[in-house]
C-alpha cells in the first residue's frame, strides 16, 4: 500500500495531517507480513499502529485487551470516525456476542476486540482459524513478562493464539517494558524476527513533581483547589485511604469520587462513566483504577502514597495529558514509607518475584530521593540515556547545589570494576567504607585497592552518588543478575579522568519544591470553555464521553485558529470526514457567533 494511501486514511478517518514518530515504520512492517513489538509512551498512539492496517486490509483485525471499558472506549470511538468495529465480552447478552460473531465472520468489522480469556477459549480459536485474520494485536503486553509490573497469568498462555495463527502477523505494545520484559514479551509471545519499534519515553509535556509528605491531606486538598475544577487522578495505597480523602474532597465541595476493588461493579461502572464524560473531576483511586482510562485531558496526576515500581509509576503519571498538552504527575514521598513497602514484598512466596519486586521498588524509592533531573531517572530506567536536564521537573526548577563530583564517582566507579561487577550496591558501599564484615572478608575484598577509600563518608550518602550514576547513565542494574552493578560505556572517560562531572550534593533530607508557574498555553480560553460545553451538549445527547466527540487538544486549536469554513476546520488536528459530516457545522457557528460576538463593541464605535 503506498505512502499516499496511507496518509489519506490517516487524514479522512483519524484527522491527522502527518504520522508520529514510529508509527508509519510499524504500520509498513505489518503490512510485510512481519511480528512487530511496539514500545510507546501512553498518548504517543500505539492504537493507530494497528487500526490503520486493520482499515486497509481485507478481514478482521484482534485486539487483545485487558478490560471491557478499555475496548468499548476505542470501540466507541472508532464507531464516531465511520470504522466497522466492536467487543466481545461477557458484559453483552447472549444473541449480542452471536451478532459480533457472525459480523466478524462474515467481514462486515474491521476491529475486533477480545480479553485474553476470551482468546484462548478453545472455541473462539477455532472459529478464528475459520476467518480471514490479517492482524493479532496484543495491548498492554508488559501483562505477558515475569518482570512486568503487572503479570497475569492468562496474558502469560497467549503463545496458544500464535500457535492456532501460525502465519498471521502479531504485534504486542506496550507503554513500560525494560530491557528484560521486552525480552521476555518476544519469549513468551513466540515472535518470529519481530521488528522492535521503540519511540522515546519521554512525555516533555508532562511536569514531574516530588514534594516531602508532611500534612499529606492538607497538601492535596490545596493543589487539587488550585486545579480549578480540571479533571485528575489520585492514587492511594489502601481502600481506606482511598474512602477517606473521597470524602474530604466532597466535603470541600470538589466534584469527587473514590475507586476501589471493594465496591460493587455497577458502582464502579458509574463513577467510571461520570469521569470519563466530565461529571466528576477528580478521582481518588486505588491501582484498581488502572488500564481502563481512556481520557485524553486528565490535567494532573497525584501518588498519595509512593508506588511499587517505575514501570506502575510511569504508567499512572502517563494517564495525565495524553492529549499532549501541558499535565503535572505530583508524587508525595516519605522515605519511612519504605520499610513498610518493602516489608509487604517479602511476604510475597516465590523468591524470585520478591526479588524482582525489590529491585523493582528500590528503582522507584531511588526516583523519590533523586537529586538528579526526575526526566533523566524515568528515561535513563528504560534505557534511553540522556545527560540534559529536562527544565520541566522540580529539580530543574528547583536545583540542589552542584559540586565537582569526579572523585567520588572515580571512587564507586572503581570499586564496581574491582568486584567485578558482580555484586549490588550495598555490597559496594561496604567496600567502599571498610566494612568488616564476614562475607566482605569471606571474599578476600578486604584486599582491593578501594577498601576503606570512602570511610569518611556514611552509607546513604554513597547510595546517593551510586543512584546518581545509574540515573546519569554511567552505571546500570541488571535485574536479570539480583541487581548487580555493571559499568556502561559512558563511565570509561571518568574512570580516566578524562572528562569532570557535576553531581548534586546528596541531601540527607527530602526539600519540598517549589516549581515555578508559568502560563502553559496561549490560545483563546473564553473561546475554549465555550467549545468544551458545546462538546458536553453533544455528547449527552449522543449518549458519548466528550472526548470521542473531540479532544481537548482538537478544542484548543480551534481556539487558536479560528475555523469558520469547511477547509480551515478539515485542517484541524482530528477533524477527520466523518466528524465533520457530524459535528463540524455546528462548532463553526459557535466559533462564528464568537467573533460576532466580539466584534459588535467595535460596531458601536
Amino acid at each position: 500500500m503506498t505512502a499516499i494511501a496511507l496518509s489519506k486514511v490517516l487524514a479522512d478517518v483519524f484527522g491527522y495531517a502527518a504520522f508520529r514518530p514510529g508509527q508509519e515504520q510499524v504500520i509498513g512492517a505489518v503490512q510485510q507480513g512481519q511480528d512487530a513489538l511496539v514500545l510507546m509512551p501512553t498518548g504517543g498512539g500505539k492504537s493507530l499502529c494497528y487500526q490503520l492496517p486493520a482499515l486497509m486490509a481485507e478481514g478482521v483485525s484482534l485486539v487483545v485487551s485487558p478490560l471491557i471499558s478499555l475496548m468499548q472506549d476505542q470501540v466507541e470511538s472508532l464507531k464516531t470516525m465511520g470504522v466497522a468495529a466492536a467487543a466481545l465480552h461477557n458484559g453483552l447478552a447472549p444473541e449480542q456476542q452471536q451478532q459480533v460473531l457472525q459480523q466478524a465472520a462474515t467481514g462486515q468489522l474491521k476491529l475486533l476486540y477480545v480479553s485474553p480469556e476470551r482468546a484462548l477459549q478453545g472455541y473462539f480459536m477455532r472459529q478464528l482459524q475459520q476467518w480471514q485474520v490479517t492482524l493479532v494485536a496484543i495491548d498492554e503486553a508488559h501483562c505477558i513478562s515475569q518482570w512486568g509490573h503487572d503479570f497475569r497469568p492468562e496474558y502469560g498462555q497467549l503463545a496458544q493464539l500464535r500457535e492456532a495463527l501460525p502465519q498471521v502477523p502479531f504485534m504486542a505494545l506496550t507503554a513500560t517494558a525494560d530491557a528484560a520484559t521486552e525480552a521476555d514479551i518476544i519469549q513468551r509471545l513466540h515472535l518470529h524476527q519481530p521488528e522492535v519499534f521503540k519511540s522515546s519515553f519521554d512525555r516533555p509535556n508532562i511536569r514531574y513533581i516530588v514534594e516531602e509528605k508532611f500534612k499529606p491531606q492538607k497538601q492535596l486538598r490545596d493543589y487539587i483547589a488550585k486545579q480549578k475544577g480540571a479533571s485528575g487522578i489520585v492514587y492511594c495505597g489502601s481502600r481506606k485511604r482511598v474512602d477517606e480523602l473521597a470524602e474530604r474532597l466532597r466535603q470541600d465541595g470538589i466534584r469527587a469520587a473514590g475507586y476501589h476493588a471493594g465496591m460493587a461493579h455497577d458502582e464502579r461502572d458509574l463513577i467510571l462513566r461520570g469521569f470519563v464524560r466530565d461529571d466528576i473531576d477528580v478521582v481518588v483511586a486505588t491501582v484498581a483504577f488502572g488500564m481502563g482510562i481512556n481520557k485524553p485531558n486528565v490535567r494532573f496526576v497525584v501518588h498519595f502514597d509512593v508506588p511499587r515500581s517505575i514501570e506502575a509509576y510511569y504508567q499512572e503519571t502517563g494517564r495525565a495529558g495524553r492529549d499532549g498538552l501541558p499535565a503535572e504527575a505530583v508524587l508525595l514521598y516519605d522515605p519511612s514509607d519504605a520499610g513498610w513497602i518493602r516489608s509487604m514484598i517479602n511476604e510475597h512466596p516465590d523468591e524470585q518475584r520478591r526479588q524482582v519486586e525489590l529491585h523493582k521498588f528500590g528503582a522507584m524509592q531511588a526516583l523519590g530521593e533523586a537529586q538528579t533531573c526526575r526526566r533523566l531517572v524515568l528515561l535513563n530506567y528504560f534505557n534511553e540515556f540522556r545527560d540534559e536536564a529536562c527544565g520541566n521537573c522540580d529539580i530543574c526548577l528547583d536545583p540542589p547545589r552542584q559540586y565537582d563530583g569526579t572523585v567520588d564517582a572515580q571512587k564507586v566507579l572503581s570499586c564496581i570494576y574491582r568486584v567485578g561487577q558482580r555484586f549490588g550496591a550495598n555490597h559496594v558501599i561496604d567496600v567502599l567504607r571498610g566494612s568488616q564484615s564476614q562475607r566482605l572478608t569471606a571474599l578476600g575484598h578486604e584486599q582491593l585497592s578501594t577498601f576503606g577509600i570512602g570511610a569518611e563518608q556514611s552509607q546513604s550518602y554513597w547510595l546517593g552518588i551510586i543512584r546518581q550514576l545509574i540515573h546519569r547513565g554511567l552505571v546500570i542494574q541488571n535485574i536479570q543478575h539480583y541487581g548487580t552493578l555493571q559499568l556502561t560505556a559512558a563511565a570509561r572517560p571518568v574512570l580516566r579522568g578524562e572528562v569532570a562531572l557535576q553531581l548534586a550534593e546528596p541531601r540527607m533530607n527530602l526539600a519540598v519544591s517549589k516549581p515555578k508557574v508559568t502560563d502553559r498555553a496561549d490560545y483563546d480560553k473564553l473561546l475554549f470553555r465555550r467549545l468544551r460545553a458545546l462538546r458536553k451538549s453533544i455528547a449527552e445527547a449522543e449518549d458519548k464521553p466528550p472526548f470521542v466527540v473531540f479532544s481537548d487538544a482538537t478544542l484548543v486549536e480551534m481556539a487558536v485558529h479560528y475555523p469558520t469554513d469547511e477547509q480551515s476546520m478539515m485542517l484541524i488536528s482530528g477533524v477527520g470526514q466523518t466528524k465533520y459530516a457530524r459535528y463540524g457545522e455546528a462548532f463553526i457557528a459557535a466559533i462564528t457567533a464568537y467573533l460576532d460576538a466580539e466584534e459588535e463593541p467595535l460596531l458601536q464605535f
